[in-house]
Order: C-alpha cells, then sequence, then structure tokens
C-alpha cells in the first residue's frame, strides 16, 4: 500500500515474538505492513497510538504522552483520541502531510479468545480522502503518479491523476530533454496542483522534487503494461481507442500504480471511476507558476485566498459550482467553441431572467458529486442518502428553469445541461421508500429506516418502543397490589429494567420479587414478569439495530448502479451553478460578452481590472489595442501610477474570455491565445540559491524560449536587478526579440526611457504611458493609459509618499539637479552600447552617429560596456564630453 521496504517489514513483524504480550504482538503485525504511516488501532471508545507513532502523534497533534504497562522489558509508551473526534485528528495530519491506517476491532468480544480480532480497514493519505469532514469543500485533492522513461538524451514523463472524491481520471505523456521536460513537468504539476504524488524508487531523473507530498513505490508498481491492462480492467473495455489513449506508454505505468494505490487505500474497488480522459499539451491556454501567482487566480501573491479572482467571481450555491469554477479558471480552453457556448448561456439566462429562480433552488442542493463517491466506496452515510434524496427531488424544478432559457430543439450548452438534470426516478423512489426523514448520523445509532420500508425491522421497533407503555402498566399495577405509592419502574443501560422501592417501604414488598440492587436509600429488584419483558425488549433492541446495518449494506449495494447517472445529474449540476454565478457577477457589475475571432487581435476599450475596481472607489477603465501590426506597447509612468494593474487586468480580460465569462469592459475582441505569460515583481529563492535577478532573468528565458504568436506576454521592470547598462542592454534585447522572434501579444513596462526610442526602428512598438500630475513637491497618479512616452519618472515624489525622511528627498533632489546639468543629451548614453559596424545587430544600436575625430572614436572603441562599474561608466561620460567639446 505505502511501498513499505520489505527489510524493515521483517524486522517489525519479528518483533512480534512471545517476549510481547498477546495484543502488543498483535498491534506489531499489523503496523509492520504500514511501516510509515501513523496507525490508529481501536480500543474500546479510544484510538490508541504506540511506541514511536505516539511520539510522533503527540507531537503533532499537540495530546499527551503517557506510558503504561511493558513489553519486552521497556515501558510502552501510548497516547490516544476519543473514537469520535477521529476525523478532526485526521484532518489535522494529513493538511501537514502525514499518512494514516485505522485499525478496527472487527470481532466479538463475547466470542474472543485473547485479544479481539482486528484489521486495517481504511488508509488516510493527502491524495485519497473522500470524506466531506477531510476534505475542503471548494476545491479537489488529486492524487497524481509519475512514470518516467529514460533512452539517450529523450526522457518520455508518463503522468496519471485521479480526484478520488469526483472520480474523474486523467491522463497526459511528453517527452524531450531534461531541460526541457523539467519545465513542462513543473508547469503541468503547478497546474494540476496535486495533494499527493506516487513515483518509483529509482525515479530521480530531476534534481529537484515535485513540490507536493511523495510517496515512493516500487519500480515494478510501473509496468506499462500492466498498467494498460489496469486500465482496461477498471474502465470494463476491451480497447482504450475510444478516449483517445492510443500511442500512449509511460502514462500507462503511471495509471497502473495510481490504481493500485487507490485501490488498497480504499480496501475496494473503486467502481465510481468509469471515464478516462487523455489531455493534449494544446487543450489549455497555458498558464506558468510565475502567471498563476502574478494573476492572482485562486490565491494571492501572500499565499491568502482573497481577494484573488476565484473569491470575486464565487457566487456558486454549491460546492460542486465552485470546484468547475475553480477548474475552469486553471483550465482555460484554447478552443473558442467552449467559451463561445458558455458566452450564449450567460447571455441566455441573463435574457430569461431565470439567474435568481435558479439559485434559490440550488441552495437546497447538496455535494452529490461526492456523496455517488462515498455510496461506491461503501463509506457513505444515513444523512449523505438523506442528502442526496432530497437533492433529487429538487432537479425538475431546476430543469424547469433552465428549459425557459431555450427553444425546443436548441442544440445549445444550456439543452446539454437541461438533459443532464433528468432525475434517475429509481433511484429517487428507493430513497424515498427507505431513507427517514431525518435519519440518525451513524447507521449504529439506529432510526436510519422510514416506516413501512422492512416488517420486520418495524415490528422489532414496536416491541422496543412499546416499552415505555408496558413500564407505565406495569407501575400502576405493582403500587396498586402492594400498595408502595412510591413505588417506580425504571431501566438504565448497566442494571437494565428494576423496580426501585425505598427502604421505609421495604415490609410491602412481596416475595416474588428478586433483589437486583442495594443502594443507599433504597433497593431495586426484579420480578418473573420484568424480567421476561427486559430479555424480549433488550433482544428486540439489538436485533432491531443489527438488522439496520444490514440493510444499510444492501442499501449501497442497490444504489451502486445509479452511479454513472448520478455523476451526470453531479455534472450537469455544477455546471448550470457555475454559469449562474457568472451571470449574476456580469449582470451586478456591468460587464460585457466578449468577441473571440480568429484574427489575431487584442482590442478592449474601457477596461477595468475585475478585483482592483471591487476594492477602490472608482476605478480609470483604459483601453488596449494589439494587432498584427501593433503587437508591443512599451509602457511607461511612475512608480504606482497603474502599469501593473493595466498589465494584469488585459491578462485577466483575456483569460476571462476564454474561461467563457463575461469581461469588465465596454467592449472586448480577442484573437487567437495560446499562452499567457507574465514576469511582474520578483524575490529571490533563497531555498534553490537564486538572487532576484536569477529568478527574474530564469522566468524571462522561459518567456523568450515558449513564446509564439498566439502568446500573450507581460514584463515589467525587466533588468531592474543588475546594473543599468546591463539591465538597459538586457531589456532592449529582449524587448528586441519579442517583437521580431515571438512576435507576441506583449505589454512591455519599464523605467528604462531610453527604450521609447523603440518604436523609432521598430514600428509595431507603440509608446503609451499612465499618466501623472505634479503639483509642488506632491503627486497626483491620473491612472490613465494615454499614447506616447512618459516625462519622467516621478521617483523623489513617490519616495516622499512612501515616508522617506525629508533631509533625504531634500539631498536626492540637489543630487539628482546636478547629475542632470552634468549628463548629456537624451541619447548619448545609449551610443555607449552601440556596437562596431560590422556587429550592429548583436547589441542595441538607438541612434545612428558617429564620432567626428579620432580620439572621440579611440575612445569609444576602447570601452567595453560589460566591464564597466556605474561610477567607471560616470567618469567615461566626463571623457568623452571633454573630447566632443
Amino acid at each position: 500500500m505505502n511501498a513499505p521496504s520489505e527489510i524493515n517489514a521483517a524486522a517489525l513483524k519479528s518483533s512480534a515474538t512471545e517476549k510481547h504480550t498477546p495484543m502488543m504482538q498483535q498491534y506489531l503485525r499489523i503496523k509492520a505492513d504500514y511501516p510509515s504511516m501513523l496507525v490508529f488501532y481501536r480500543m474500546g471508545d479510544f484510538y490508541e497510538l504506540f511506541f514511536d507513532d505516539a511520539e510522533k502523534a503527540a507531537r503533532l497533534l499537540g495530546i499527551t504522552l503517557t506510558a503504561r504497562g511493558k513489553s519486552e522489558g521497556e515501558p510502552i509508551k501510548m497516547c490516544g483520541v476519543p473514537f469520535h473526534s477521529l476525523d478532526g485528528y485526521l484532518a489535522k495530519l494529513v493538511k501537514i502531510g502525514e499518512s494514516c491506517a485505522i485499525c478496527e476491532q472487527i470481532g466479538d468480544p463475547a466470542l474472543s479468545k485473547g485479544p479481539v480480532e482486528r484489521k486495517v480497514v481504511r488508509v488516510v493519505t493527502p491524495g485519497t480522502l473522500t470524506d466531506s469532514d477531510l476534505l475542503p469543500e471548494k476545491a479537489e485533492r488529486p492524487l497524481l503518479a509519475l512514470c518516467m522513461h529514460s533512452q539517450r538524451k529523450t526522457i518520455t514523463v508518463g503522468m496519471a491523476w485521479l480526484s478520488l472524491a469526483s472520480g474523474v481520471l486523467r491522463l497526459m505523456e511528453f517527452a524531450g530533454e531534461q531541460r526541457a521536460v523539467e519545465s513542462r513537468l513543473a508547469h503541468e504539476l503547478e497546474r494540476i496542483a496535486p495533494a499527493e504524488i506516487l513515483r518509483a524508487d529509482c525515479a530521480d531523473l530531476f534534481e529537484s522534487e515535485p513540490v507536493a507530498h511523495t510517496q515512493r513505490m516500487p519500480e515494478w508498481h510501473f509496468d506499462v503494461l500492466k498498467g494498460h491492462q489496469a486500465l482496461l480492467d477498471q474502465l470494463g473495455v476491451a480497447t482504450l481507442t475510444g478516449f483517445g489513449a492510443d500511442g500512449l506508454g509511460a502514462a500507462f505505468g503511471a495509471a497502473g500504480a495510481l490504481l493500485r494505490y487507490a485501490q488498497s487505500t480504499q480496501g475496494r474497488g473503486l467502481q465510481h471511476v468509469k471515464s478516462l480522459a487523455c489531455e493534449q499539451e494544446n487543450e489549455y491556454i497555458g498558464l506558468d507558476a510565475a502567471t498563476r501567482r502574478n494573476l492572482e487566480l485562486t490565491e494571492t501573491i501572500r499565499g491568502q485566498e482573497s481577494p484573488t479572482l476565484f473569491s470575486l467571481l464565487d457566487g456558486c450555491r454549491t460546492a460542486m459550482g465552485s470546484r468547475l469554477l475553480r477548474h475552469w479558471l486553471h483550465h482555460a480552453r484554447r478552443n473558442q467553441r467552449v467559451a463561445r457556448s458558455r458566452h450564449e448561456a450567460i447571455a441566455a439566462l441573463a435574457q430569461a431572467e431565470a439567474t435568481h429562480g435558479l439559485s434559490s433552488t440550488l441552495a437546497n442542493v447538496p455535494d452529490i458529486e461526492r456523496i455517488t463517491t462515498r455510496i461506491a466506496l461503501l463509506s457513505a452515510r444515513p444523512r449523505d442518502l438523506s442528502c442526496l434524496r432530497d437533492g433529487l427531488k429538487a432537479l425538475p424544478l431546476l430543469r424547469e428553469g433552465v428549459a425557459r432559457c431555450f427553444v425546443p430543439g436548441d442544440t445549445s450548452l444550456l439543452r446539454e445541461i437541461h438533459d443532464l438534470l433528468d432525475p434517475p426516478a429509481a433511484c429517487l423512489d428507493l430513497l424515498s421508500r427507505a431513507i427517514a426523514e431525518e435519519p440518525s448520523v451513524q447507521v449504529r445509532d439506529g432510526g436510519v429506516f422510514a416506516r413501512g420500508y422492512d416488517a420486520e425491522l418495524d415490528e422489532l421497533r414496536a416491541l422496543s418502543e412499546n416499552a415505555g407503555q408496558f413500564l407505565v402498566d406495569l407501575e400502576t399495577r405493582e403500587r396498586a397490589r402492594t400498595g408502595i405509592a412510591n413505588l417506580r419502574v425504571e431501566y438504565n443501560r448497566v442494571h437494565g429494567f428494576y423496580i426501585e422501592v425505598t427502604n421505609g417501604q421495604a415490609d410491602k414488598v412481596p416475595v416474588d420479587y428478586q433483589r437486583r440492587q442495594t443502594l443507599k436509600n433504597c433497593e431495586r429488584y426484579i420480578t418473573p414478569e420484568l424480567k421476561a419483558f427486559e430479555d424480549k425488549a433488550l433482544s428486540a433492541q439489538d436485533r432491531a439495530l443489527s438488522r439496520e446495518k444490514m440493510l444499510y449494506d444492501v442499501l449501497l449495494g442497490e444504489l451502486a448502479p445509479f452511479i454513472t447517472t448520478l455523476q451526470s445529474v453531479a455534472g450537469g449540476l455544477a455546471q448550470i451553478d457555475t454559469l449562474v454565478a457568472l451571470t449574476n457577477h456580469a449582470m451586478r457589475n456591468n460587464w460585457c460578452a466578449p468577441q473571440l475571432v480568429d484574427a489575431p487581435c487584442l482590442t478592449i476599450n474601457e477596461g477595468r481590472h475585475p478585483v482592483v475596481e471591487n476594492q477602490i472607489e472608482r476605478f480609470i477603465a483604459n483601453d488596449c489595442r494589439l494587432s498584427d501590426d501593433r503587437r508591443l506597447l512599451l509602457i511607461t509612468g511612475p512608480n504606482m501610477g497603474g502599469k501593473s494593474t493595466f498589465m494584469r487586468q488585459v491578462a485577466l480580460i483575456t483569460l476571462l474570455a476564454y474561461v467563457g465569462s463575461y469581461v469588465p469592459a465596454t467592449s472586448a475582441t480577442i484573437g487567437p491565445i495560446d499562452r499567457i505569460f507574465t514576469r511582474i515583481g520578483a524575490s529571490d529563492d533563497l531555498a534553490n540559491g537564486r538572487s532576484t535577478f536569477m529568478v527574474e532573468m530564469t522566468e524571462s528565458a522561459a518567456i523568450l524560449n515558449g513564446a509564439t504568436e498566439h502568446s500573450l506576454v507581460l514584463m515589467d521592470e525587466v533588468g531592474r536587478g543588475t546594473s543599468t547598462f546591463d539591465g538597459l542592454a538586457l531589456a532592449w534585447a529582449i524587448a528586441r526579440h519579442l517583437i521580431e522572434s515571438s512576435r507576441s501579444f506583449t505589454l512591455f513596462a519599464t523605467h528604462y526611457f531610453e527604450l521609447t526610442q523603440l518604436p523609432e526602428t521598430h514600428p509595431s512598438a507603440v509608446n503609451v504611458h499612465l499618466s501623472a500630475v505634479e503639483h509642488k513637491d506632491s503627486i497626483v497618479f491620473l491612472h490613465a493609459v494615454q499614447d506616447g512616452p512618459a516625462s519622467q519618472s516621478y521617483g523623489l515624489q513617490v519616495a516622499q509618499l512612501a515616508g522617506v525622511p525629508p533631509a533625504v528627498i531634500r539631498a536626492a533632489r540637489k543630487h539628482l539637479a546636478r547629475l542632470e546639468s552634468q549628463a548629456l543629451d537624451a541619447s548619448p548614453q545609449l551610443d555607449l552600447f552601440a556596437a562596431p559596424s560590422e556587429d550592429i545587430d548583436a547589441a542595441p544600436t538607438f541612434v545612428d552617429s558617429a564620432p567626428e575625430d579620432d580620439a572621440l572614436k579611440s575612445a569609444l572603441d576602447a570601452i567595453d560596456p560589460d566591464a564597466l562599474t556605474p561610477r567607471e561608466a560616470l567618469e567615461r561620460l566626463y571623457e568623452l564630453k571633454r573630447l566632443a567639446a
């Protein structure tokens, strides 16, 4: 299950010798099969942990560590948690990446000789959660398996991942050289966000470990042929051609290991996993880790859950809808037809004014997707079934509301959803007949089944429930027969039924009363009649509970044929819930329907940042126009002027359009987009030995190597992490590459004003700026995008707003005036980067000028810009100025 080391397992099993007590021998045998997991060993009303497990659990959970008894002469360290509080402790352990084995008593204590028989009935790991108390309500926690094959310089990576709580199984496979594959793998893991990763013991092809809880498995678990057969068996098919899985290899190996692991943790088959999706590289708009972080889709840069794009849009009334919305935001499809169908659905919902009624109905629908999974895994609780019953009853009203939004014969997305919401009548009938209106929480508590469902159960219940009236009648008769006015007939769990008589009335007790218990002020008795009733009533109660347990197991089996249908219903509910939430948000915030076209363009009129506009009182809308002959916007302006906000809003509007949502703008026309790249801000990565500038260049390299003419690129302040000349040269070269080679749609923000001359040599680059107004020593940001370059950066004014001491600001102003008075005109600094004429393409050349005398030319030829410090560069400038005078 957890790929235990055979040596460790053997060592643990050998410990279970006669030197230990019988109970410890049993525990050690069980622990030997789960050496790396915390084993929760059921003892009465507690789950106990022993030895090293106890020490670890006490530290992680903050519970008391004790020692009791001895084994092999040493005190047995132990700690425990009440059985009814187990889920809370499991949630805490799983959150920090621990795996737990739950060991239950399965034998009858009355019949057992020695320790009661126990076995592990459930294994809880980060990637195999299905219990609602352990799972995040609005996010998936997939389990992912990696299978890697290396042949010469080519590495093939197969991936299989499964959301056990929903039954969705997916495969992907890609190959290439190590650097490219490692980058792609990091990108895919960021997108999928697995809770747990399975990989072979020897799979160390990459230096860095995936960022998730990792389980090492024996290599033979990843056998390709066995994995292929495991998929055929799981899906119940003879070929995988219909799933688009032809030609895969390593992905089959990953799938085999994943299915084997998932089945072992649940202790049974995965009957709800009946579909397979094979993902292709070009299926979704590419978003790397930096882009997801910078755009704050579902998590802020600081790691908080809000304010984010997801928290803004999540008006879903069901957990299923929220999870689907999160998935859409991270998996926007490149296929424009998918987005257009959602745009049409939103328009129809808005036009029919159906959202209010649908939202009200959806608010009463439970998480049918996860309830269905628990039915399949035989772990559903009684209230899961009552919620499912009530949810299915709401489907006709939902279908009626959806039907009002399309015309008969329509083939739209809403029509497809309408068909999915068809309630399974037989399933609803079974649940309505079987489950009580308000069943108990656990089957062991009884009261799960409705009256009339099972005649034998009704009869046993009647015997138990009539006990109250029998006791009242018996008490009345005995008081009359004995003359004891305060005689009472009662019951408790320890002593059963009894007749209680105070000591003052003891002389009136009849001879047929048999003493059962003596108390300080009274005596308790039993009579033959009461004893006979007790045997019958208590036996009936126990038999009723046993009957309910049997009936419940049968009921779960009878619900199994409806699993596929219930999954389809859940899919339809999630889609309509998400579309209703997007429609409501669009109507409240005056969002528009974007137009997706085939021609390369990105035209946004009066666009707004969807999150920021909800955080401030008055947001300034701005236009953005990119086309085949206008591919790069060179954005200048002051810090805090709104450059980053403008860039992010363009990316978010583009992403929202392909998600299928309306967008925050007056109008938007967007052409094909394959990837969105962002390089905005940077922080050092000390854990991996990377400085801030190294992180910046790594992200820039990923953009330059991956961007195409259909990509949207956002680059902010490239080159600011190094010396002025180095940074300027890099920024110029990167911008030119994006214009000439990548030909991506690019928003390029910079404080290097020298770059504003770039459009003079590259017509597809255009200068725009964020404006500001200076008043005395203060500055007012207008946040409006205007044509042309900015006039200055307003750095001192921003520093003043930040609280830099006035004395420092005054000193900076004086030094700035001195530098400006000594500086050359606007262009000479750039001439220092000019390459010799025979290598003119290798370095930036902004002004085509030449020295007029040999001395100046010699001085220029002697300068190596890459070797100069800022101070040396300034000295060279003074020297050149003297020569040119």
